[in-house]
């Protein structure tokens, strides 16, 4: 079984309020869960209206393929132009 796993920090530009990050964090959950077969959750920098941290998580069984789903969500994030992409992490875990 192989795990991987992935971080990524947004900066939000026009963001003013909690509820304007709320929109545009809920829209990238929302294409990334319609788009792959992930699980997705905002799990840092909750109070701060101009940032944002984006995790998710998803398991298969050939560390290949995990690779590239990750690539993907990273290439698919950059190119939704909501926000600013500033920082990406990911890890592959052979379980």
């Amino acid at each position: 079984m192989v795990a991987g796993l992935g971080i990524i920090t947004f900066r939000l530009h026009d963001c003013r309020s909690l509820k304007g990050k709320r929109k545009v964090v809920k829209s990238i959950i929302g294409q990334l869960r319609n788009h792959f077969n992930v699980s997705v959750a905002e799990v840092g920098s909750n109070d701060i209206h101009q940032r944002a941290v984006i995790g998710f998580a998803m398991v298969g069984n050939n560390r290949g393929v995990i690779n590239s789903k990750i690539d993907k969500i990273f290439n698919l994030v950059d190119t939704l132009n909501l926000a600013e992409v500033i920082d990406s992490e990911m890890e592959i875990i052979n379980l």
